[in-house]
């Protein structure tokens, strides 16, 4: 098993790794939308935003590893405001994968989020 770290990935809000790898998949640690170039900045405001921020990261971690969003086979998303935000976080979602090529995905409410988020998502992801 593999343990990566990705330099230009945002520093984990925990004690994890960004990604960790064996027989060629990849279990991406949940990332949050905190800014890469400074942990400490202030979230975007509401979901939308936040979902780009989240969903970049993800790329970043992606990218970091010689992988795209091609390469992921499920992702798991998590909503502190799961009526509310649902609808507006998919329409964000959505539009980053090619049409016909969503992963599999649960989405589920949660009650809270580390840093004060309003989402997360983690993914899955195979070497070809």
């Amino acid at each position: 098993m593999t343990f990566h770290m990705v330099e230009a990935a945002p520093t984990p809000v925990g004690p994890f790794c960004h990604a960790t790898e064996t027989d060629g998949w990849i279990f991406l640690t949940g990332q949050m939308p905190t800014d890469p170039d400074h942990d400490h900045a202030p979230l975007p405001e509401g979901v939308e935003a936040q979902t780009r921020r989240v969903m970049d990261n993800l790329i970043l971690v992606l990218k970091g590893l010689g992988l795209t969003l091609e390469n992921v086979a499920s992702a798991r998303v998590f909503l502190t405001h799961f009526e509310r935000d649902f609808d507006a976080m998919n329409e964000v979602y959505k539009a980053y994968f090619a049409p016909g090529k969503l992963p599999a995905r649960t989405c589920v409410g949660v009650t809270a989020l580390a840093v004060g988020a309003l989402v997360e998502i983690d993914f899955v992801a195979r070497r070809p």
